[in-house]
């Protein structure tokens, strides 16, 4: 009899459980990031915008992206738009190589703070200048694909109160901007992607050209050489 009163009671308890464990997925699911590459080329505007499945008044809110060696933010670009209030970011490692290839360039951790929205109390938006890299020619297509992961949304609150399953610590060395001298922690929010991941397309040379670039490449130089050597001989003022 004892065994048979268990049944139903633990039966009751798993289902209470799940229940109350997809209340909390459906809470926590309603905060939303989407990512989108602006303006054409190797030189793009990336803009990350974050919907809030809570009222986050008060707090700091910022995406932590990890930008793969296709692509990179120029320090001292980003350094004359923060001087200009026009961005917010902080980039790690703050000293890169922006002339080095894809294949020669490491990840980039850059956390961009992001600004209100004015049509939407939970919406939060703002936009960087990120840079294609050139990428080694590759064999039967014109381009290769960077392919850029969802951000990580944070949240720095000192005066609020977030829901503790939809938000756990993080671990992030900035600290929060805010005009407390409370010591801050920032949160990583379990959101939902509106796409899994974004891609950026490189357009890059064809393997199978190499042979002819080098010769037009040497053919253009030699002439070129030619036109000034003869150029210097003609006008040029020699003394002995």
């Amino acid at each position: 009899m004892a065994g048979g009163r268990g049944g139903p009671m633990r039966v009751g308890a798993g289902l209470g459980a799940l229940l109350c464990a997809l209340h909390v997925q459906a809470a926590c699911q309603d905060t939303t990031v989407t990512q989108e590459l602006l303006k054409e080329g190797f030189h793009r505007d990336l803009l990350v915008k974050v919907e809030l499945g809570e009222d986050a008044g008060g707090c700091a809110v910022a995406a932590q992206l990890r930008l793969p060696p296709g692509i990179y933010v120029d320090p001292y670009e980003l350094a004359t738009l923060q001087q200009n209030n026009l961005t917010k970011a902080v980039l790690f490692p703050d000293v890169i190589d922006v002339e080095a290839p894809e294949y020669l360039a490491r990840d980039l951790l850059l956390l961009l703070f992001l600004e209100p929205d004015a049509h939407c109390s939970r919406c939060f938006r703002a936009a960087v200048p990120v840079h294609a890299r050139y990428h080694r020619p590759a064999e039967g297509t014109w381009e290769a694909l960077v392919v850029l992961e969802n951000p990580e949304v944070l949240l720095c609150c000192c005066h609020s109160h977030l829901t503790a399953e939809c938000w756990e610590p993080a671990e992030v060395d900035t600290p929060c901007p805010s005009d407390t001298s409370s010591p801050c922690q920032w949160h990583s929010a379990k959101h939902r992607p509106v796409y899994e991941e974004l891609m950026l397309r490189v357009p890059v040379g064809l393997r199978e050209h190499s042979s002819l670039v080098c010769a037009l490449t040497l053919l253009t130089m030699g002439l070129c050489s030619g036109l000034i050597l003869a150029a210097a001989c003609k006008y040029g003022h020699f003394s002995l």
